[in-house]
């Protein structure tokens, strides 16, 4: 047994050689679920049900890699306006997904946070989502961040409105001040956003915090975006030079 787990871990060694640097955040824009089902000629409901399964191995793939916060694109303010059967299924893949994996997630050390608004999710899946935030706030093996009716600007709307309402003068105003009232306060900013299904658009996801961050766009679906994928993307982000606006000395 324990030269099989050596063979496995050379194997993975040569599969996936160590990487130069590992992005510490990494965020991930999970796009292409409908276009997979449609090109399979399966409803869209198949597709988001595959996406959610997806994850699993994503999540365990971060942890291989070394990534230390995962922040999933899971449902954005702008869905509500997707035809309702749609939502409706969408809500109750969340649902049935959210419960079934909590006690898998707890017990394997991720600390599931969630950043977006309550307003409008149904009491009981807000009771769910408080809870799990609450069960696995001291795990520290992964945070995982799920923007789960989150957009961008309603949240530096709110933001704003928060250090108005504190009484915080105007000249104390800083890009650090209002980084910790954003729903991510505390946590450091993604160094690596990656987007699914090879669209060039930020679709209003964490546009205060990845000011700086290296974007990573694949044409891969994400049903169809696994551990090969990520260290993929992984290993262009490592190749990067990131300068934040300076020179590089001679």
């Amino acid at each position: 047994m324990a030269g099989n787990i050596e063979a496995a871990k050379k194997s993975d060694i040569d599969k996936w050689p160590p990487l130069e640097k590992t992005p510490y955040h990494v965020g991930i824009i999970m796009d292409g679920n409908g276009r997979w089902a449609k090109s399979k000629r399966l409803p869209r409901a198949a597709g988001h049900k595959q996406g959610a399964e997806n994850l699993r191995q994503i999540l365990e793939s971060s942890v291989d890699f070394g990534i230390k916060i995962l922040t999933i694109y899971a449902f954005s303010t702008e869905n509500w306006n997707r035809p309702k059967a749609e939502v409706r299924g969408l809500m109750n893949l969340f649902d049935y997904y959210f419960g079934r994996e909590l006690n898998e997630l707890h017990k394997n050390g991720v600390q599931l946070r969630h950043i977006g608004q309550m307003a409008g999710i149904k009491p009981g899946m807000q009771d769910k989502i408080r809870r799990a935030v609450e069960e696995t706030r001291n795990n520290q093996r992964l945070i995982l961040n799920v923007a789960f009716n989150y957009g961008g600007r309603a949240e530096i709307v709110n933001a704003v409105r928060a250090i108005i309402k504190d009484g915080v003068l105007p000249e104390q105003v800083t890009d650090d001040l209002i980084s910790q009232y954003l729903y991510t306060g505390g946590l450091p900013d993604p160094d690596l956003i990656i987007r699914t299904s090879g669209e060039f658009r930020i679709s209003n996801f964490l546009i205060w915090q990845s000011a700086y961050a290296e974007y990573y766009i694949t044409p891969t679906y994400w049903p169809n975006f696994n551990k090969d994928a990520l260290y993929k993307a992984l290993k262009a982000y490592s190749e990067r030079n990131r300068r934040y606006g300076r020179v590089d000395q001679d």
